[in-house]
């Protein structure tokens, strides 16, 4: 496939992300901090956010195990989440945590179980799309181009 194809399939396949509510503006954001100086920027913060909540969605399933659930634990660990996609745009998996913290607040352990697994959910996909996203972005660096710009979401 040519550079413009490319440019083109990033382009259309990122707005799908931006429209289906995967990400939002601070994805945006993160791509504007790019540049030549700092070319894998958006790849290495997107790498960090999955190993973090790799860790997280891990803490959170053996705390949700536990025979007394300790609820402060599992409420640090979805805000901390919940910053986590917020930084890089990951609006699926922010609102997501939103709606956990609240079944926190309430100690209902059975609706925080039903909450990690809609998170855990929200997070491959949003793995997925990302992954999928910065492959797009390989193809085109390895073709000679230079990755577009969204304007529109930031």
């Amino acid at each position: 496939m040519e550079v413009h194809q490319l440019q083109r399939s990033f382009l259309e396949y990122t707005t799908s992300l931006f429209r289906e509510g995967f990400l939002d503006g601070q994805f945006g954001q993160l791509q504007m901090l790019q540049d030549e100086s700092n070319p894998d920027f958006v790849v290495e913060v997107v790498s960090l956010f999955f190993e973090d909540s790799q860790r997280i969605l891990n803490d959170l399933s053996i705390t949700l195990n536990q025979q007394n659930v300790d609820f402060k634990k599992i409420d640090a660990n979805v805000h901390q989440l919940k910053g986590s996609s917020s930084s890089i745009g990951a609006q699926r998996v922010r609102n997501a945590c939103i709606a956990f913290r609240n079944f926190c607040e309430g100690q209902n352990a059975d609706a925080c179980r039903r909450c990690l697994q809609q998170v855990k959910q929200e997070y491959l996909l949003v793995k997925e799309k990302l992954e999928a996203l910065i492959r797009l972005e390989q193809q085109i660096v390895a073709a000679g181009g230079v990755i577009p710009m969204l304007n529109e979401f930031s």
